[in-house]
């Protein structure tokens, strides 16, 4: 052992308590022995008496010993490391101090005074650097005796509350720390008092006396502290400040629920009642969403001019609340007429939510008093120059600075205060505020305002940062319920002026009609159907669909559907006007793919079946005359319709099956069958009977038989009941549904005659006429209807050839139609003033609402139509 190291040892302090210690005589040998001498090396003390210093150690260390006596000798004592050999041969690194220990007038003795060292080289550490250790410890320690009182305690506890360790002595933890959970901390003292098993990590949420109004966490040990017979002395417990950690958990925790739980739908008010619900409780006890009032609508907010109000205040929507302890949403009524359950909201200019509107920054306030806020500060505003330490920043923008918070326009500051105020529990005194502008894409949509009841922690740098983020999170989820709301509102627009808003009113057939679109976010299909009143009381029933779904495909079908109301009006047979329609249907395309070849419409962007494409529609057009009850239809691509018979059968048309238009194919076919009165036909789209993507024609109408034979009260009932019963609530395919209860014209309604081609039969007609309107109660039309019978029998007997037939019929208007065999069309002429003719369809087109040309098998009608309220003359 070197000198240096010798000298490092003397200067170490050693403590006594824990040494074994032994005597020597002035030879070395040993003449005392301990028992802590013993259960260091094991020797007993009959073994142990008598012998050498030197054969108690190692043989390395045992030449030394006669070195280590003189040293003594010459200064009195010596300390140094020694390697000690126990009773068993294991060495045991000892540090050793040998003191004088002579008596007066006796002999020469020394005391020497052995340590176990663990590992050598080293030391053990004293009391004193234990205590100096556990003392300066940056962690609070303690210890309690087994009435759990304070025996000993660092001052690191101390900052934690409840005063230095002196005044703790004796005390309960109840006693220095009212505010944190004593019953649970001391449960776990006496548990390990009881069972010695320590405990390790004990995390524990509360206020200490030290930070009364902030939410703290702690972890926590305990160890049992043991006597030398293992009894229980008391607990030594740790306790750590984990509440930056605790606090970063929850604002974490508070983000991924936004995450969660934000922008579940494309509703504006709902996202916004979503981003209330989810910072109430946890990060604040009032939360309120205030946005924009167009941009519930849908529109794009207007620049950011906040002064149009007639005193120079804004109104917004209250779009989302939530107060703590509420059930749900708080609704607030309105009384200015906007919105059920979206309040107005006014600000007064220069208060903060206008501030942030206009802005776009945030604003925040420790305590919002009556009479002005306590530390209300905005980004960019300077520190107070009242406070000469701190820092100077130059001076923000006009208007961000708060010069003594919310004032209205006489400038008091009270209300606002008070209004915020009155919505936290009665008697939580001022609140501190934060308000974040709704901000999304560089728009400012609103703002939202957080408040917390004073005994609460104030709002603080890291919760302004952790609002601009929820509120950032939920701005861009409003901002795209926003944009899907007007864009649905357009579409749902274009589909209302695709789609007929109400069918209109006739005698024929008593109508109801269903539609569910496949695309549910637009509301958008390609389906449509339509009632189309033809001459002599007869009506047009049409279903169809063009491939694809969405906004290209509901364009299509407008296209279409205009067509085929242009067509009807040429009062066409069904299998004509279907004729018609496929080569305008061919038409469209082709002019379709001109554009795309002049836009250079690459061939992956172009829309394809989902597109503006007509070509591959299918459509089923069916006329009805309610005089006879006759029914003629013609299909292209598209499925027969049912009938439901006045007994509740049903039966489903034998209806030759077109090819799709555009497609090209064999001609189009007709079907001709008689309905008795009360008969229902249902027309339908096979969307209907589409079974998700497959569609077996013979099990599925199996399916639709079944759901048509439902009784119901109402025609538009069971046309629910049929949708409800058949398609799901997300369809694969769009469905249209059209049904129609046929009735019969009560034969008092028309009046028919057989009319022989004699010039001299043009007056009896009119005198027959004349009679008719009479009995009809229509004596005013009786000037027009002569003058028109007049020119369409003279016409017939003139330029046709064959039977000619009168035809009366007293409906929704006066309908006048002449039947001859001819095939020739007239033509409505504009005869110059010497000409002696040509003026008979000229005076009728002017006199009457409508005519027109119909061609029947055997002949054609002429036709024309009076109002019954306003008679042409």
């Amino acid at each position: 052992m070197g000198t240096e190291d010798e000298d490092d040892t003397a200067r170490r302090r050693f403590d006594v308590a824990d040494t074994a210690p032994l005597l020597l005589d002035e030879r070395g040998v040993v003449t005392s022995w301990t028992r802590d001498a013993e259960r260091l090396l094991g020797y007993p003390a009959a073994e142990a008496v008598g012998r050498d210093l030197a054969a108690l150690l190692t043989p390395a260390d045992a030449g030394r010993v006669a070195d280590v006596l003189a040293r003594c000798r010459e200064d009195g004592g010596w300390a140094g490391l020694l390697s000690a050999r126990r009773r068993d041969g294991r060495p045991v690194p000892v540090m050793a101090r040998v003191t004088s220990a002579h008596e007066p007038g006796g002999p020469a003795r020394w005391l020497a005074l052995l340590n176990e060292m663990s590992d050598a080289p080293g030391w053990n550490m004293s009391r004193s650097v234990l205590e100096q250790m556990v003392g300066d410890s940056p962690i609070g320690i303690a210890i309690v005796n087994t009435d759990l009182r304070f025996v000993w305690s660092n001052a690191a506890l101390a900052r934690f509350g409840g005063g230095p360790p002196e005044r703790r002595l004796g005390l309960r933890l109840a006693d220095v720390q009212p505010g944190l959970d004593s019953v649970s901390i001391e449960a776990q003292m006496r548990r390990v008092l009881e069972s010695g098993e320590p405990v390790i990590g004990y995390e524990l949420l509360g206020t200490v006396q030290a930070a009364p109004h902030r939410e703290t966490a702690h972890m926590l040990s305990f160890t049992r502290l043991e006597d030398e017979r293992g009894g229980p002395m008391g607990v030594y417990y740790t306790v750590v400040d984990m509440t930056e950690r605790h606090r970063a958990r929850q604002r974490l925790a508070l983000l991924d629920r936004a995450g969660r739980r934000i922008g579940s739908s494309l509703d504006i008010t709902r996202t916004a009642q979503e981003l209330a619900d989810v910072a109430v409780p946890d990060f604040a006890d009032v939360v309120t969403v205030d946005l924009l009032e167009p941009v519930l609508r849908g529109a794009e907010p207007a620049p950011a001019r906040w002064t149009g109000g007639p005193d120079d205040s804004v109104t917004l929507r209250r779009a989302g609340r939530r107060r703590a302890g509420d059930a749900g949403r708080t609704a607030d009524a309105d009384a200015s007429g906007g919105p059920p359950g979206i309040a107005a909201v006014v600000y007064p200019a220069g208060s903060p939510p206008m501030r942030c509107l206009a802005h776009g920054r945030p604003w925040r306030v420790d305590r919002l008093e009556p009479d002005g806020p306590r530390g209300a500060r905005g980004p960019g505003d300077p520190a107070d120059p009242a406070d000469p330490e701190a820092p100077q920043s130059p001076q923000a923008p006009d208007g961000l600075r708060d010069p003594g918070g919310p004032r209205d326009r006489e400038g008091s500051r009270g209300p606002l205060a008070g209004e915020w105020a009155a919505v936290l529990p009665a008697g939580s005194g001022p609140p501190s505020a934060l308000i974040v502008p709704v901000r999304a894409r560089g728009t400012v949509l609103g703002v939202t305002t957080f408040l917390r009841r004073e005994g609460r922690e104030p709002f603080d740098d890291d919760d302004l940062a952790l609002a601009e983020d929820l509120v950032s999170r939920a701005a861009v989820c409003v901002d795209n319920a926003r944009r899907y709301t007007r864009e649905r509102d357009a579409a749902l627009v274009l589909q209302r002026n695709l789609l007929p808003r109400r069918l209109p009113e006739q005698d024929a057939v008593e109508v109801a009609a269903c539609y569910r679109p496949a695309d549910e976010l637009t509301g958008l299909g390609g389906d449509w159907y339509d009632l189309i009143p033809l001459s002599g009381a007869r009506v047009a029933l049409v279903v169809g669909e063009v491939p694809g779904h969405g906004i290209d495909a509901a364009a299509a079908m407008g296209r279409v559907r205009t067509a085929v109301r242009t067509l009807a009006a040429l009062d066409l047979p069904p299998a004509e006007i279907l004729a018609h329609l496929d080569d305008l249907v061919t038409r469209m395309d082709d002019e379709e793919d001109d554009a795309e070849d002049e836009e250079r419409v690459p061939a992956d962007a172009r829309s394809g079946t989902d597109g503006r494409r007509a070509a591959g529609s299918a459509c089923v057009y069916v006329v009805y005359d309610p005089v006879d009850g006759r029914c003629v239809m013609a299909a292209a691509g598209h499925p027969a319709p049912a009938v439901v018979l006045p007994d509740g059968s049903v039966e489903f048309v034998d209806l030759p099956q077109g090819p799709a238009l555009g497609v090209g194919g064999p001609p189009f076919e007709s079907a001709e069958l008689v309905l008795p009165e009360g008969s229902t036909l249902a027309l339908h789209t096979d969307g209907l009977l589409a079974d998700g993507e497959r569609w077996a024609p013979d099990t599925d109408r199996e399916r639709l038989r079944r759901a048509l034979e439902r009784p119901a009260d109402a025609l538009d009932l069971r046309c629910r009941t049929v949708i409800d019963a058949l398609v799901p609530a997300r369809p694969y395919d769009d469905v249209a549904l059209l049904m129609a209860r046929t009735r019969r014209l009560p034969p008092g309604q028309v009046a028919d005659w057989e009319l022989p081609a004699d010039p001299a039969a043009v007056a009896e007609a009119r005198k027959t006429a004349s009679r008719r309107l009479a009995e009809w109660g229509l004596p005013e039309l009786s000037f027009t209807t002569e003058l028109v019978v007049s020119e369409l029998v003279t016409n017939a007997i003139r330029y046709a050839t064959g039977p000619i037939r009168l035809r009366l019929i007293r409906g929704r208007s006066l309908f006048c139609g002449v039947f001859d065999g001819g095939a020739t069309a007239p033509h409505l002429r504009h005869p110059r003033a010497t000409d002696e003719g040509g003026r008979g369809l000229l005076l009728v087109s002017q006199v009457t609402q409508r005519w027109g040309t119909r061609f029947l098998p055997g002949g054609k009608v002429i036709w024309a139509e009076q109002s019954l309220t306003d008679p042409g003359v």
